[in-house]
């Protein structure tokens, strides 16, 4: 089974947040397990990051922390993600070891794209290519936006917004890598993480 889910944690860790999260890794369809707790506080997010390193570890996932090198350097993450606001890529690596993961979003922006490539990340996000619930007010990025990055670069694409078990495939066919996932395993009405994480299929 190939491992292509780049998983995004829920937005909030209820009491079956680890043993859901276990199932989930399970799977061994997740490459990459983001802690994205916006609310949390940083001595909060130590804790619980701690906690989820150990769970990731056992699955050999690699852990990802949003946000901040720092916590993510405090947690021994595998790296961090960056937002357009979030510093630069060279600071990150100035905190972080030299084997650590650093991804950046780009949006649906060429310039940011272009931008970013410079500075050499381990993975460029692009999106929302479907509305998402995660970010509800994320803007639409066109799909061949894709074609468009894959001409300038070999860094892995991940593939953000509203990815579900109906339009994930046709991701897979424009040539992005990875594909964030997070409201259909955590937030799914009719479906449970273990088994929502199971409707992803790719040999």
């Amino acid at each position: 089974m190939r491992r292509f889910v780049y998983l995004i944690s829920p937005s909030k860790t209820g009491q079956h947040f680890y043993r859901e999260l276990k199932e989930v890794l399970s799977s061994r369809r997740v490459k990459y397990f983001q802690l994205r707790l916006k609310k949390y506080s940083d001595s909060k997010l130590l804790k619980i990051g701690k906690k989820v390193r150990t769970i990731t570890k056992k699955y050999k996932v690699k852990l990802i922390i949003n946000d901040s090198p720092l916590l993510a350097k405090k947690i021994n993450a595998d790296g961090c993600h960056l937002g357009q606001s979030d510093g630069s890529i060279k600071n990150a690596r100035k905190l972080l070891k030299k084997n650590k993961i650093i991804g950046i979003t780009c949006h649906g922006s060429k310039k940011l794209i272009l931008s970013a490539i410079k500075e050499k990340p381990n993975y460029i996000a692009l999106g929302s290519f479907f509305k998402s619930r995660l970010k509800p007010n994320a803007k639409k990025a066109k799909k061949n936006l894709v074609k468009w990055c894959k001409q300038r670069t070999n860094l892995p694409i991940v593939a953000i917004g509203g990815i579900n078990n109906k339009n994930y495939e046709s991701l897979i066919k424009l040539g992005v890598n990875y594909l964030a996932i997070s409201s259909f395993i955590w937030n799914n009405p009719r479906l449970k993480p273990k088994k929502a994480i199971r409707e992803f299929r790719l040999k």
